[in-house]
């Protein structure tokens, strides 16, 4: 195995391990991305928010979880999908949601979200 890969995190480690197993499209669609960004990410050359990529792969490939304060315990990648959906009155858990997400909850990642 190549030393620069030993010394890489764990999450870039896995997000690896997934592309090389299912292929670069279908794990930017998995974690909400395009495939741009992967490679980008792979190749160290990402100048976008590295930590919401980091989130999204420790959510969906590592099992990271979060608190939500309506849902309980969901991986992190759904806790920033969920931010990421607009307001749709017809669904009252989407509601429930999307106020939850805009009032302070300590997952948000929204800005102007209140404290």
């Amino acid at each position: 195995m190549n030393a620069l890969l030993i010394s890489e995190p764990a999450w870039i480690l896995a997000l690896r391990e997934q592309v090389a197993a299912k292929g670069q499209r279908a794990v930017a669609k998995e974690i909400g991305y395009s495939p741009a960004v992967v490679s980008q990410v792979l190749n160290d050359k990402y100048g976008g928010d590295v930590a919401q990529v980091e989130k999204r792969v420790r959510g969906a490939y590592m099992g990271e979880t979060v608190f939500c304060p309506v849902l309980g315990e969901i991986p992190s990648n759904q806790c920033l999908d969920h931010q990421r959906k607009p307001f749709a009155p017809i669904n009252p858990m989407r509601v429930r949601l999307y106020r939850a997400c805009r009032a302070g909850c300590e997952n948000s990642k929204l800005e102007g979200r209140r404290s």
